[in-house]
């Protein structure tokens, strides 16, 4: 009974990932398909990797993820339309530009932001660097203790 199972679940296995290439080998004449789904592809990020758009990963979500958009293109879906249908599902982050709002507006400004800050705090220790180069005006009474210190020999240094 349990052989008869196996070979059960191997077929129906084989009869879905022979779905999933009849699919993709049906798109594959079409390169005017093809090239949106790849420009597409580029523009979104894999879920899974994070750094990798999802034309480059090999994650099973981005193969999945492909396939969804590759169908959608087949149903005449317009760019845009996928886009929007990816961001409900997956939010703003499944884009590699995403769009400046409110949520999303730290990223956009965030690094211009980090920059200048970064830039302020050299110019401030820059400057109290070249404040504290200048030796200080030492009084009259300061000078000749100094002097004296110097010419006895007495100073921190002194053994």
């Amino acid at each position: 009974m349990s052989r008869r199972l196996a070979l059960l679940l191997l077929a129906v296995l084989l009869a879905a990932s022979g779905r999933a290439l009849a699919d993709e080998a049906e798109t594959l004449g079409h390169p005017a398909v093809e090239q949106r789904l790849k420009t597409l592809s580029n523009e979104l990020r894999c879920l899974v990797c994070q750094n990798q758009s999802l034309a480059d990963s090999n994650a099973e979500l981005a193969v999945d993820l492909r396939n969804q958009v590759r169908e959608q293109i087949v149903a005449g879906r317009s760019d845009e339309d996928i886009r929007t249908w990816l961001t409900d599902r997956y939010g703003d982050f499944v884009l590699y530009r995403p769009p400046l709002k409110g949520t999303t507006v730290m990223l956009w400004l965030g690094p211009a932001l980090l920059l200048m800050a970064a830039l302020t705090a050299l110019y401030l220790t820059l400057r109290r660097r070249r404040r504290g180069a200048v030796a200080p005006e030492l009084t009259e009474a300061e000078r000749r203790r100094a002097e004296a210190l110097l010419s006895t020999g007495e100073g921190p240094g002194a053994p």
